[in-house]
Formats: C-alpha cells, sequence, structure tokens
C-alpha cells in the first residue's frame, strides 16, 4: 500500500507569505490522517492533491493555537459537502471542549458524527492496517508526540516465481500479495510463502509536536522511517528554544542521529526565517 507525507504548514505561530502553520497529512491507501490542522489548514489541503473528504482522523498535539484553529471551518466545510462518515479528533485533556466549541460556533451545526477523544502519553489508537501510539513531550503546556506504525506487512512479491508455478498476472497476483491462498485450474492450491519473501516490518512516522529536545522522544522515535521535530530556531537562539518549550534545528538532527532514524523533516519555523 502506498504511504504518502504531505506538508500542509511547516510554520510556526502564525501563517506568513511562505508557510502556513503546522498541519502535517499521512494519505495511507484512500484515508488520510491529519496531525495538527492550524488555521488554514483547509486551503492547503485544497491547494495539494488530498481531499478533505478523506480525512478520517485528526490528532492534536497541543492547544496553542497555530495547531488547532483551523478545525472550525474544516469541520463546516466537510458538513457543506455533505460529508456522512464519522470524523474522529483525538488529542490531550481538553480536546473535547475544544471540539463542542468548535461545533457550536454560530448557527452551524454538523450533521455527521464527530467523536472527540482525549488521549494520555501511552496510549493507542487501532486503525486499518495501523496504530497511533502517544508519548508526553516537554512542551510549555501538555503536548503529545505521535507515531504512526504499520503492521506487519507481507514479503515482496516474486513475479518470476509465481509465474514459474503458473499462476496467471491479474487477480490472482493481489490475492497472494495480501497474504492469501489461491487455486488454480489444476487444482493445485499456492500458499503466500511460496512466493513472497519474509514478513517486513511497517513503515513508522514520528510527530513531534512542539517539543525541548528530551531523551524520551529518542526511545520514541527508534529507527523510524520519518522524524517530523520541532526546529523553531536556529542555535544562536537556544536559550530562547529552551524557555519557550521549542528545540533549534541542530537539536533536532542530533536527536534525528540518536534514534537512528532514515529520514528527518524539520518543521514549526520560525515566522522570523519564513
Amino acid at each position: 500500500m502506498q504511504l504518502y507525507v504531505v506538508f500542509l504548514g511547516t510554520g510556526a505561530s502564525w501563517p506568513t507569505v511562505r508557510r502556513n502553520v503546522t498541519s502535517v497529512a499521512i494519505k495511507r491507501g484512500s484515508e488520510v490522517i491529519l496531525f495538527d490542522c492550524g488555521e488554514g489548514t483547509q486551503r492547503q489541503i485544497q491547494k495539494s492533491k488530498l481531499s478533505y473528504m478523506q480525512i478520517s482522523k485528526i490528532f492534536i498535539s497541543h492547544f496553542h493555537g497555530d495547531h488547532f484553529l483551523g478545525l472550525p471551518g474544516l469541520i463546516q466545510t466537510m458538513q457543506l459537502n455533505d460529508r456522512k462518515e464519522p470524523l474522529y479528533i483525538y488529542g490531550p485533556k481538553g480536546i473535547k471542549k475544544i471540539v463542542e466549541t468548535a461545533v457550536t460556533l454560530g448557527y452551524f451545526r454538523p450533521s455527521y458524527p464527530i467523536y472527540a477523544i482525549e488521549l494520555k502519553s501511552g496510549d493507542k489508537v487501532e486503525g486499518d492496517g495501523y496504530s497511533v501510539s502517544t508519548m508526553r513531550v516537554e512542551h510549555t503546556v501538555p503536548t503529545l508526540a505521535y507515531a504512526l506504525e504499520e503492521n506487519t506487512r507481507p514479503g515482496r512479491f516474486n513475479k518470476a516465481k509465481a509465474l514459474e508455478l503458473g499462476v496467471p498476472e491479474g487477480p490472482l497476483f493481489r490475492k497472494l500479495q495480501n497474504g492469501e491462498s489461491i487455486k488454480l485450474k489444476d487444482g493445485r492450491i499456492i500458499e503466500p510463502s511460496m512466493v513472497l519473501g519474509p514478513p517486513r516490518p511497517g513503515r513508522r512516522i514520528v510527530f513531534s509536536g512542539d517539543t525541548r529536545p528530551c531523551e524520551s522522544l529518542v526511545n520514541f522515535s527508534k529507527y523510524a522511517d520519518l522524524l517530523i521535530h520541532d526546529a523553531t530556531f536556529l542555535s544562536d537562539l537556544e536559550d530562547t528554544a529552551m524557555e519557550y518549550g521549542h528545540s533549534t534545528a541542530l537539536q533536532a538532527a542530533e536527536i534525528a542521529k540518536k534514534a537512528n532514524v532514515k529520514q528527518l523533516a524539520l518543521f514549526h519555523i520560525s515566522p522570523r526565517y519564513a
């Protein structure tokens, strides 16, 4: 299954001409999972190739405005486009009140189900073929980091071996790739293990939220395929970063190196640089 990470906003505090405030979308198959939803997020979604109607879950890291003020508009836009599917919104303690306020502003009332679920450090949300786990990080207000991790995936498909065994190209290939046994016209049963390599670990993506550099995040991010980490300031403002519960770009790189992640993406960049 294809997986895309789309950076809808990488700025901090307020939008600038070059950067919107925080929001990251993960598109997995036909499902979109959103991490943070700063103001203007729905416009960024429209500028991307994503559909806001495919958003199933929204995870809010904390309740500074640049991370959640896009919720009311996005919720209403889904309503105006006749959404029927439920929307799940997760966050630290207080998310229920935030969502209740968002859906009672003005005369608007959503007609589709919206569920607000409060999470604490160590909780895990199960999805279709993946899970999202949480960890408290070091910011000035209660903040959660999130890790999306796929379930173990089937091994790589050996097309040449399948053809050698007499499996015709087409739907039977897909069944084997999905871990299903098939029966050929001559009665032979082909097991997935006959054409698949060893199982592969699922991909893991970590979203730090706003945070000072912390060792607990190193452990939480170990061997991740992608770490998306706060990098609000450059190193000359390290003291300012510490005071306001943020990291410098260099500190983010040091965390990524310690965690041995495959890729690092920097976000929450101060408007002074953008």
